[in-house]
Protein backbone atom coordinates (compact mmCIF):
# COMPACT_ATOMS: atom_id res chain seq x y z
CA UNK A 1 0.00 0.00 0.00
CA UNK A 2 1.36 3.39 -0.94
CA UNK A 3 0.34 6.82 -2.17
CA UNK A 4 2.37 7.83 -5.22
CA UNK A 5 0.50 10.96 -6.33
CA UNK A 6 2.01 14.29 -5.34
CA UNK A 7 -1.18 16.11 -4.35
CA UNK A 8 -4.18 13.78 -4.14
CA UNK A 9 -6.27 16.33 -2.22
CA UNK A 10 -6.16 18.77 -5.11
CA UNK A 11 -7.43 16.06 -7.42
CA UNK A 12 -10.07 15.09 -4.88
CA UNK A 13 -11.32 18.68 -4.69
CA UNK A 14 -11.61 18.78 -8.49
CA UNK A 15 -13.52 15.50 -8.38
CA UNK A 16 -15.86 16.90 -5.71
CA UNK A 17 -16.41 20.07 -7.71
CA UNK A 18 -17.35 17.98 -10.72
CA UNK A 19 -19.97 16.21 -8.58
CA UNK A 20 -21.82 19.47 -7.96
CA UNK A 21 -21.35 20.81 -11.51
CA UNK A 22 -22.20 17.84 -13.76
CA UNK A 23 -22.22 18.58 -17.48
CA UNK A 24 -25.53 17.02 -18.48
CA UNK A 25 -25.29 18.68 -21.90
CA UNK A 26 -22.64 16.03 -22.67
CA UNK A 27 -25.11 13.15 -22.39
CA UNK A 28 -26.76 13.56 -25.85
CA UNK A 29 -23.31 12.97 -27.37
CA UNK A 30 -23.05 9.52 -25.80
CA UNK A 31 -26.62 8.34 -26.28
CA UNK A 32 -25.50 5.39 -28.40
CA UNK A 33 -23.11 4.19 -25.67
CA UNK A 34 -25.98 4.39 -23.17
CA UNK A 35 -28.28 2.38 -25.44
CA UNK A 36 -25.43 -0.06 -26.11
CA UNK A 37 -25.03 -0.55 -22.36
CA UNK A 38 -28.71 -1.43 -21.97
CA UNK A 39 -28.82 -3.57 -25.12
CA UNK A 40 -25.71 -5.54 -24.12
CA UNK A 41 -27.20 -6.21 -20.67
CA UNK A 42 -30.48 -7.47 -22.17
CA UNK A 43 -28.70 -9.55 -24.78
CA UNK A 44 -26.26 -11.10 -22.32
CA UNK A 45 -28.86 -11.82 -19.64
CA UNK A 46 -31.30 -13.37 -22.14
CA UNK A 47 -28.72 -15.78 -23.56
CA UNK A 48 -27.47 -16.61 -20.06
CA UNK A 49 -31.00 -17.20 -18.79
CA UNK A 50 -31.84 -19.60 -21.61
CA UNK A 51 -28.54 -21.50 -21.35
CA UNK A 52 -28.67 -21.55 -17.55
CA UNK A 53 -32.23 -22.89 -17.55
CA UNK A 54 -31.22 -25.80 -19.78
CA UNK A 55 -28.06 -26.52 -17.80
CA UNK A 56 -30.01 -26.47 -14.53
CA UNK A 57 -31.88 -29.62 -15.60
CA UNK A 58 -28.58 -31.48 -15.85
CA UNK A 59 -26.81 -29.79 -12.95
CA UNK A 60 -26.89 -33.03 -10.94
CA UNK A 61 -24.45 -34.54 -13.47
CA UNK A 62 -20.83 -33.98 -12.45
CA UNK A 63 -19.56 -32.89 -15.91
CA UNK A 64 -22.28 -30.23 -16.17
CA UNK A 65 -21.65 -29.03 -12.62
CA UNK A 66 -17.90 -28.77 -13.23
CA UNK A 67 -18.41 -26.99 -16.55
CA UNK A 68 -20.67 -24.42 -14.88
CA UNK A 69 -18.14 -23.91 -12.08
CA UNK A 70 -15.44 -23.38 -14.68
CA UNK A 71 -17.21 -20.74 -16.78
CA UNK A 72 -18.45 -18.73 -13.80
CA UNK A 73 -14.98 -18.76 -12.22
CA UNK A 74 -13.68 -16.50 -15.03
CA UNK A 75 -14.61 -12.82 -14.76
CA UNK A 76 -16.64 -11.36 -17.61
CA UNK A 77 -13.82 -8.94 -18.49
CA UNK A 78 -11.48 -11.89 -18.97
CA UNK A 79 -14.09 -13.53 -21.21
CA UNK A 80 -14.18 -10.30 -23.21
CA UNK A 81 -10.41 -10.48 -23.66
CA UNK A 82 -10.72 -14.04 -24.97
CA UNK A 83 -13.58 -13.22 -27.32
CA UNK A 84 -12.11 -10.07 -28.87
CA UNK A 85 -9.95 -11.95 -31.40
CA UNK A 86 -13.08 -13.77 -32.57
CA UNK A 87 -15.69 -11.01 -32.83
CA UNK A 88 -13.65 -7.82 -32.47
CA UNK A 89 -14.47 -4.70 -30.42
CA UNK A 90 -18.22 -4.98 -30.93
CA UNK A 91 -21.33 -5.18 -28.73
CA UNK A 92 -21.50 -8.90 -29.53
CA UNK A 93 -18.21 -9.41 -27.67
CA UNK A 94 -19.69 -7.78 -24.56
CA UNK A 95 -22.92 -9.78 -24.88
CA UNK A 96 -21.08 -13.10 -25.04
CA UNK A 97 -18.67 -12.07 -22.27
CA UNK A 98 -21.65 -11.55 -19.97
CA UNK A 99 -23.67 -14.52 -21.21
CA UNK A 100 -20.99 -17.20 -20.69
CA UNK A 101 -20.22 -16.73 -16.97
CA UNK A 102 -23.79 -15.75 -16.12
CA UNK A 103 -25.04 -19.01 -17.70
CA UNK A 104 -22.97 -20.94 -15.16
CA UNK A 105 -24.30 -18.77 -12.35
CA UNK A 106 -27.92 -19.17 -13.47
CA UNK A 107 -27.53 -22.92 -13.80
CA UNK A 108 -26.27 -23.23 -10.22
CA UNK A 109 -28.87 -20.91 -8.69
CA UNK A 110 -31.82 -22.23 -10.69
CA UNK A 111 -30.87 -25.82 -9.80
CA UNK A 112 -30.63 -24.93 -6.10
CA UNK A 113 -33.98 -23.13 -6.18
CA UNK A 114 -35.57 -26.16 -7.81
CA UNK A 115 -33.98 -28.59 -5.32
CA UNK A 116 -35.14 -26.54 -2.33
CA UNK A 117 -38.68 -25.99 -3.65
CA UNK A 118 -41.79 -27.60 -2.19
CA UNK A 119 -42.20 -31.03 -3.81
CA UNK A 120 -45.70 -31.65 -2.43
CA UNK A 121 -47.54 -30.69 -5.65
CA UNK A 122 -45.77 -33.60 -7.42
CA UNK A 123 -47.04 -36.25 -5.03
CA UNK A 124 -50.32 -36.80 -6.87
CA UNK A 125 -48.83 -36.69 -10.37
CA UNK A 126 -48.98 -40.05 -12.21
CA UNK A 127 -45.60 -41.75 -12.63
CA UNK A 128 -45.98 -41.91 -16.43
CA UNK A 129 -46.21 -38.12 -16.71
CA UNK A 130 -43.35 -36.65 -18.76
CA UNK A 131 -40.64 -34.65 -17.02
CA UNK A 132 -41.51 -31.48 -18.94
CA UNK A 133 -45.15 -31.62 -17.82
CA UNK A 134 -44.08 -32.34 -14.25
CA UNK A 135 -41.80 -29.33 -14.30
CA UNK A 136 -44.18 -26.90 -16.03
CA UNK A 137 -47.24 -27.72 -13.91
CA UNK A 138 -45.73 -28.98 -10.65
CA UNK A 139 -42.49 -27.09 -10.07
CA UNK A 140 -42.39 -23.92 -12.18
CA UNK A 141 -45.43 -22.26 -10.52
CA UNK A 142 -43.77 -22.78 -7.13
CA UNK A 143 -40.31 -21.50 -8.00
CA UNK A 144 -41.31 -18.75 -10.45
CA UNK A 145 -41.31 -15.87 -7.87
CA UNK A 146 -37.79 -16.77 -6.68
CA UNK A 147 -36.52 -17.24 -10.23
CA UNK A 148 -38.00 -13.92 -11.33
CA UNK A 149 -36.53 -12.10 -8.32
CA UNK A 150 -33.04 -13.52 -8.85
CA UNK A 151 -33.11 -12.91 -12.61
CA UNK A 152 -34.07 -9.27 -11.98
CA UNK A 153 -31.16 -8.93 -9.55
CA UNK A 154 -28.80 -10.45 -12.11
CA UNK A 155 -30.00 -7.98 -14.75
CA UNK A 156 -28.87 -5.15 -12.48
CA UNK A 157 -25.49 -6.89 -12.22
CA UNK A 158 -25.44 -7.26 -16.01
CA UNK A 159 -25.93 -3.51 -16.41
CA UNK A 160 -22.89 -2.88 -14.20
CA UNK A 161 -20.86 -5.45 -16.13
CA UNK A 162 -21.98 -3.95 -19.42
CA UNK A 163 -20.91 -0.47 -18.33
CA UNK A 164 -17.38 -1.49 -17.30
CA UNK A 165 -16.85 -3.31 -20.60
CA UNK A 166 -16.12 0.13 -22.00
CA UNK A 167 -12.94 0.33 -19.92
CA UNK A 168 -11.31 -2.21 -22.25
CA UNK A 169 -12.52 -0.48 -25.42
CA UNK A 170 -15.99 -1.92 -25.99
CA UNK A 171 -18.65 0.66 -26.99
CA UNK A 172 -20.49 1.07 -23.68
CA UNK A 173 -20.62 3.83 -21.06
CA UNK A 174 -17.32 2.82 -19.52
CA UNK A 175 -15.44 3.87 -22.65
CA UNK A 176 -16.57 7.49 -22.31
CA UNK A 177 -16.21 7.33 -18.53
CA UNK A 178 -12.57 6.27 -18.75
CA UNK A 179 -11.85 8.91 -21.38
CA UNK A 180 -13.30 11.64 -19.17
CA UNK A 181 -11.36 10.32 -16.17
CA UNK A 182 -8.06 10.29 -18.05
CA UNK A 183 -8.63 13.83 -19.32
CA UNK A 184 -9.67 15.05 -15.87
CA UNK A 185 -13.06 16.33 -17.10
CA UNK A 186 -14.90 15.42 -13.92
CA UNK A 187 -18.09 17.30 -14.80
CA UNK A 188 -18.55 14.83 -17.66
CA UNK A 189 -17.58 11.94 -15.37
CA UNK A 190 -20.31 12.78 -12.90
CA UNK A 191 -22.88 13.40 -15.63
CA UNK A 192 -22.25 9.85 -16.89
CA UNK A 193 -22.33 8.40 -13.36
CA UNK A 194 -25.56 10.21 -12.48
CA UNK A 195 -27.16 8.93 -15.67
CA UNK A 196 -26.04 5.41 -14.79
CA UNK A 197 -27.32 5.69 -11.20
CA UNK A 198 -30.67 6.94 -12.50
CA UNK A 199 -30.78 4.01 -14.93
CA UNK A 200 -30.26 1.52 -12.08
CA UNK A 201 -32.68 3.29 -9.73
CA UNK A 202 -35.48 3.33 -12.31
CA UNK A 203 -35.31 -0.36 -13.23
CA UNK A 204 -38.57 -1.21 -11.47
CA UNK A 205 -40.36 1.47 -13.48
CA UNK A 206 -39.48 0.29 -16.98
CA UNK A 207 -38.25 -3.32 -16.73
CA UNK A 208 -41.45 -5.37 -16.64
CA UNK A 209 -41.62 -9.17 -17.19
CA UNK A 210 -44.27 -8.78 -19.89
CA UNK A 211 -41.99 -6.42 -21.83
CA UNK A 212 -38.82 -8.50 -21.44
CA UNK A 213 -39.16 -10.32 -24.77
CA UNK A 214 -39.71 -7.01 -26.61
CA UNK A 215 -36.62 -5.49 -24.97
CA UNK A 216 -34.49 -8.50 -25.91
CA UNK A 217 -35.61 -8.46 -29.56
CA UNK A 218 -35.05 -4.70 -29.78
CA UNK A 219 -31.58 -5.07 -28.22
CA UNK A 220 -30.39 -7.67 -30.70
CA UNK A 221 -31.88 -5.65 -33.57
CA UNK A 222 -30.07 -2.53 -32.34
CA UNK A 223 -26.55 -3.90 -32.48
CA UNK A 224 -27.06 -6.55 -35.18
CA UNK A 225 -25.61 -4.16 -37.75
CA UNK A 226 -22.34 -4.05 -35.79
CA UNK A 227 -21.83 -7.84 -35.83
CA UNK A 228 -19.05 -8.87 -38.19
CA UNK A 229 -17.96 -12.49 -37.81
CA UNK A 230 -14.95 -13.80 -39.69
CA UNK A 231 -14.59 -17.55 -39.93
CA UNK A 232 -10.95 -17.05 -40.85
CA UNK A 233 -10.39 -15.32 -37.50
CA UNK A 234 -12.21 -18.10 -35.66
CA UNK A 235 -10.19 -20.79 -37.44
CA UNK A 236 -6.92 -18.97 -36.76
CA UNK A 237 -7.86 -18.48 -33.09
CA UNK A 238 -8.64 -22.16 -32.53
CA UNK A 239 -5.77 -23.64 -34.55
CA UNK A 240 -3.01 -21.07 -34.01
CA UNK A 241 -3.48 -18.15 -31.61
CA UNK A 242 -4.22 -20.24 -28.51
CA UNK A 243 -1.38 -22.70 -29.13
CA UNK A 244 1.65 -22.25 -26.83
CA UNK A 245 4.35 -20.14 -28.41
CA UNK A 246 6.91 -22.99 -28.73
CA UNK A 247 4.41 -24.98 -30.80
CA UNK A 248 3.95 -22.10 -33.21
CA UNK A 249 7.64 -21.21 -33.23
CA UNK A 250 8.70 -24.78 -34.00
CA UNK A 251 6.22 -25.07 -36.84
CA UNK A 252 3.56 -27.33 -35.38
CA UNK A 253 1.03 -25.20 -37.23
CA UNK A 254 2.17 -24.86 -40.81
CA UNK A 255 -0.81 -23.72 -42.82
CA UNK A 256 -2.76 -26.94 -43.16
CA UNK A 257 -0.56 -29.65 -41.69
CA UNK A 258 1.01 -30.51 -38.35
CA UNK A 259 4.60 -31.66 -37.86
CA UNK A 260 6.37 -33.67 -35.19
CA UNK A 261 6.73 -31.80 -31.94
CA UNK A 262 8.56 -32.27 -28.60
CA UNK A 263 6.89 -31.31 -25.32
CA UNK A 264 10.11 -30.13 -23.63
CA UNK A 265 9.96 -26.54 -25.04
CA UNK A 266 6.30 -26.22 -24.01
CA UNK A 267 7.11 -27.39 -20.49
CA UNK A 268 9.96 -24.88 -20.26
CA UNK A 269 7.62 -22.15 -21.53
CA UNK A 270 5.02 -23.04 -18.87
CA UNK A 271 7.68 -23.00 -16.14
CA UNK A 272 8.80 -19.56 -17.26
CA UNK A 273 5.24 -18.24 -16.95
CA UNK A 274 4.73 -19.98 -13.61
CA UNK A 275 7.87 -18.71 -11.89
CA UNK A 276 8.08 -15.38 -13.69
CA UNK A 277 4.48 -14.15 -13.41
CA UNK A 278 1.92 -16.64 -12.13
CA UNK A 279 3.35 -17.18 -8.63
CA UNK A 280 3.64 -13.45 -7.95
CA UNK A 281 0.17 -12.86 -9.35
CA UNK A 282 -1.38 -15.66 -7.30
CA UNK A 283 0.27 -14.41 -4.10
CA UNK A 284 -0.83 -10.80 -4.63
CA UNK A 285 -4.36 -11.89 -5.59
CA UNK A 286 -4.69 -14.04 -2.46
CA UNK A 287 -3.26 -11.31 -0.21
CA UNK A 288 -5.65 -8.72 -1.63
CA UNK A 289 -8.59 -11.14 -1.42
CA UNK A 290 -7.99 -11.88 2.26
CA UNK A 291 -7.51 -8.22 3.13
CA UNK A 292 -10.77 -7.22 1.45
CA UNK A 293 -12.57 -10.20 3.03
CA UNK A 294 -11.74 -8.76 6.46
CA UNK A 295 -12.27 -5.19 5.25
CA UNK A 296 -15.71 -6.02 3.90
CA UNK A 297 -16.69 -7.55 7.24
CA UNK A 298 -15.59 -4.43 9.14
CA UNK A 299 -17.33 -2.04 6.72
CA UNK A 300 -20.57 -4.03 6.87
CA UNK A 301 -20.59 -4.39 10.67
CA UNK A 302 -20.01 -0.66 11.13
CA UNK A 303 -22.67 0.42 8.64
CA UNK A 304 -25.65 -1.90 9.04
CA UNK A 305 -26.92 -0.25 12.29
CA UNK A 306 -27.46 2.92 10.26
CA UNK A 307 -30.35 1.33 8.33
CA UNK A 308 -31.88 -0.65 11.20
CA UNK A 309 -34.95 0.54 13.10
CA UNK A 310 -33.32 -0.64 16.34
CA UNK A 311 -30.58 1.99 16.12
CA UNK A 312 -31.48 4.88 13.80
CA UNK A 313 -34.39 7.23 13.18
CA UNK A 314 -36.13 7.48 9.83
CA UNK A 315 -33.99 10.37 8.57
CA UNK A 316 -30.74 8.60 9.36
CA UNK A 317 -32.02 5.40 7.79
CA UNK A 318 -32.96 7.17 4.58
CA UNK A 319 -29.55 8.83 4.37
CA UNK A 320 -27.66 5.60 5.04
CA UNK A 321 -29.86 3.73 2.55
CA UNK A 322 -28.89 6.25 -0.12
CA UNK A 323 -25.20 5.89 0.74
CA UNK A 324 -25.35 2.10 0.55
CA UNK A 325 -27.25 2.22 -2.75
CA UNK A 326 -24.56 4.51 -4.16
CA UNK A 327 -21.75 2.17 -3.09
CA UNK A 328 -23.32 -1.08 -4.24
CA UNK A 329 -24.60 0.40 -7.51
CA UNK A 330 -21.21 1.79 -8.51
CA UNK A 331 -19.09 -1.03 -9.99
CA UNK A 332 -16.00 -1.75 -7.90
CA UNK A 333 -13.93 -1.25 -11.07
CA UNK A 334 -15.04 2.39 -11.21
CA UNK A 335 -14.43 2.88 -7.48
CA UNK A 336 -10.91 1.49 -7.87
CA UNK A 337 -10.32 3.69 -10.91
CA UNK A 338 -11.23 6.77 -8.87
CA UNK A 339 -8.90 5.60 -6.11
CA UNK A 340 -6.01 5.20 -8.56
CA UNK A 341 -6.52 8.75 -9.83
CA UNK A 342 -6.24 9.97 -6.23
CA UNK A 343 -3.52 7.76 -4.76
CA UNK A 344 -1.76 6.07 -7.65
CA UNK A 345 -1.54 2.36 -8.53
CA UNK A 346 -1.14 0.06 -5.53
CA UNK A 347 -3.29 -2.33 -3.53
CA UNK A 348 -4.78 0.60 -1.59
CA UNK A 349 -7.38 1.69 -4.22
CA UNK A 350 -8.38 -1.93 -4.84
CA UNK A 351 -8.74 -2.62 -1.10
CA UNK A 352 -10.93 0.43 -0.57
CA UNK A 353 -13.05 -0.21 -3.68
CA UNK A 354 -13.79 -3.89 -3.07
CA UNK A 355 -14.34 -3.43 0.67
CA UNK A 356 -16.75 -0.53 0.19
CA UNK A 357 -18.70 -2.21 -2.61
CA UNK A 358 -19.13 -5.59 -0.93
CA UNK A 359 -19.46 -4.03 2.52
CA UNK A 360 -22.44 -2.01 1.28
CA UNK A 361 -24.11 -5.19 -0.01
CA UNK A 362 -23.59 -7.04 3.27
CA UNK A 363 -24.59 -4.00 5.34
CA UNK A 364 -27.88 -3.82 3.47
CA UNK A 365 -28.60 -7.54 3.95
CA UNK A 366 -27.58 -7.46 7.63
CA UNK A 367 -29.67 -4.36 8.27
CA UNK A 368 -32.71 -6.03 6.75
CA UNK A 369 -32.13 -9.08 8.95
CA UNK A 370 -31.64 -6.93 12.04
CA UNK A 371 -35.10 -5.41 11.49
CA UNK A 372 -36.59 -8.90 11.72
CA UNK A 373 -35.30 -9.28 15.28
CA UNK A 374 -37.94 -8.79 17.99
CA UNK A 375 -36.48 -7.34 21.17
CA UNK A 376 -37.79 -8.32 24.57
CA UNK A 377 -39.26 -5.77 26.97
CA UNK A 378 -36.15 -5.78 29.17
CA UNK A 379 -33.73 -5.18 26.28
CA UNK A 380 -31.03 -2.61 26.94
CA UNK A 381 -31.80 0.98 25.93
CA UNK A 382 -28.13 1.79 25.36
CA UNK A 383 -27.37 1.37 21.68
CA UNK A 384 -23.88 -0.03 22.26
CA UNK A 385 -25.22 -2.78 24.55
CA UNK A 386 -28.12 -3.44 22.19
CA UNK A 387 -25.69 -3.82 19.28
CA UNK A 388 -23.23 -6.20 20.95
CA UNK A 389 -25.56 -8.23 23.16
CA UNK A 390 -28.96 -8.20 21.47
CA UNK A 391 -28.75 -7.74 17.68
CA UNK A 392 -25.28 -8.81 16.51
CA UNK A 393 -25.34 -12.29 18.12
CA UNK A 394 -28.63 -13.07 16.38
CA UNK A 395 -27.63 -11.94 12.87
CA UNK A 396 -23.94 -12.87 12.99
CA UNK A 397 -24.35 -16.43 11.73
CA UNK A 398 -26.20 -15.30 8.63
CA UNK A 399 -23.76 -12.39 8.23
CA UNK A 400 -20.87 -14.88 8.08
CA UNK A 401 -22.77 -17.02 5.60
CA UNK A 402 -23.27 -14.02 3.29
CA UNK A 403 -19.63 -12.98 3.77
CA UNK A 404 -18.31 -16.38 2.71
CA UNK A 405 -20.73 -16.46 -0.22
CA UNK A 406 -19.09 -13.22 -1.41
CA UNK A 407 -15.55 -14.59 -0.90
CA UNK A 408 -15.51 -16.12 -4.38
CA UNK A 409 -16.74 -12.82 -5.86
CA UNK A 410 -14.03 -10.87 -4.03
CA UNK A 411 -11.36 -13.15 -5.48
CA UNK A 412 -12.60 -12.51 -9.03
CA UNK A 413 -12.67 -8.78 -8.33
CA UNK A 414 -9.15 -8.85 -6.86
CA UNK A 415 -7.85 -10.59 -9.96
CA UNK A 416 -9.59 -8.34 -12.48
CA UNK A 417 -8.48 -5.09 -10.81
CA UNK A 418 -4.97 -5.95 -11.93
CA UNK A 419 -5.99 -4.38 -15.24
CA UNK A 420 -5.75 -1.02 -13.45
CA UNK A 421 -2.11 -1.55 -12.47
CA UNK A 422 -2.37 -3.57 -9.26
CA UNK A 423 0.01 -6.55 -9.52
CA UNK A 424 -2.61 -9.27 -9.28
CA UNK A 425 -3.23 -11.91 -11.93
CA UNK A 426 -5.25 -9.46 -14.00
CA UNK A 427 -2.18 -7.25 -14.44
CA UNK A 428 -0.20 -10.06 -16.05
CA UNK A 429 -3.19 -11.13 -18.17
CA UNK A 430 -3.70 -7.58 -19.42
CA UNK A 431 0.04 -7.25 -20.16
CA UNK A 432 0.04 -10.52 -22.12
CA UNK A 433 -2.93 -9.42 -24.22
CA UNK A 434 -1.37 -6.00 -24.83
CA UNK A 435 1.75 -7.80 -26.11
CA UNK A 436 -0.42 -10.03 -28.35
CA UNK A 437 0.55 -13.10 -26.30
CA UNK A 438 -2.87 -14.69 -26.20
CA UNK A 439 -1.42 -18.10 -25.38
CA UNK A 440 0.17 -16.77 -22.19
CA UNK A 441 -3.04 -14.91 -21.29
CA UNK A 442 -5.06 -18.12 -21.59
CA UNK A 443 -2.67 -19.96 -19.26
CA UNK A 444 -2.99 -17.18 -16.67
CA UNK A 445 -6.79 -17.09 -17.05
CA UNK A 446 -6.92 -20.86 -16.47
CA UNK A 447 -4.84 -20.38 -13.30
CA UNK A 448 -7.25 -17.65 -12.19
CA UNK A 449 -10.23 -19.95 -12.74
CA UNK A 450 -8.61 -22.79 -10.79
CA UNK A 451 -7.81 -20.38 -7.95
CA UNK A 452 -11.40 -19.16 -7.89
CA UNK A 453 -12.76 -22.72 -7.83
CA UNK A 454 -10.41 -23.43 -4.93
CA UNK A 455 -11.70 -20.40 -3.01
CA UNK A 456 -15.30 -21.47 -3.65
CA UNK A 457 -14.58 -25.00 -2.40
CA UNK A 458 -12.83 -23.64 0.69
CA UNK A 459 -15.76 -21.31 1.36
CA UNK A 460 -18.22 -24.20 1.27
CA UNK A 461 -15.99 -26.22 3.63
CA UNK A 462 -15.71 -23.31 6.08
CA UNK A 463 -19.48 -22.76 6.08
CA UNK A 464 -20.06 -26.43 6.84
CA UNK A 465 -17.45 -26.47 9.61
CA UNK A 466 -18.86 -23.32 11.21
CA UNK A 467 -22.39 -24.66 10.70
CA UNK A 468 -23.59 -21.31 9.38
CA UNK A 469 -26.54 -20.98 7.04
CA UNK A 470 -29.23 -18.55 5.96
CA UNK A 471 -31.35 -19.26 9.04
CA UNK A 472 -31.97 -16.30 11.32
CA UNK A 473 -32.78 -16.26 15.04
CA UNK A 474 -35.26 -13.40 15.44
CA UNK A 475 -36.05 -13.48 19.15
CA UNK A 476 -34.34 -14.30 22.41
Amino acid sequence: MEVTTLDPWAELSRLAWGAVTPKFSYLPEIWRALVNTIAVAFGGISLACMAGSLLAFGFHWTPVRLACAWVRAIHELFWAFLLMPLVGLSPLCAVLAIAVPYAGIFAKVYAEIQQESDQQPLQGVPAQTGWLSRFCFGILPIIYPDVKHYTAYRFECALRSSAIMGFIGLPTLGFHLETAFREGIYSEVWAILYAFFLLIASLKLWVKPRLAALYVIASFAFFAQDVHLSWDNIYRFVTYDILPWPMRRDGVYAGTQAVTFAWAPVWAWLQEIWYGEALQGIWNTLVLTQIVLAGTAVVALLQFPGISRHFANSGTRWGMQGWLILLRTTPEYILAYVGIQLWGPSMLPAMVAISLHNGAILAYLSGQNADLVTLTADASKRQLNRYFYEILPRVYGQFLAFLFYRWEVMMRESAILGILGVYTLGFYIDSAISDHQLDKAIVLIVITALLNIGIDTTSQFVRRRLKISASLVTSG
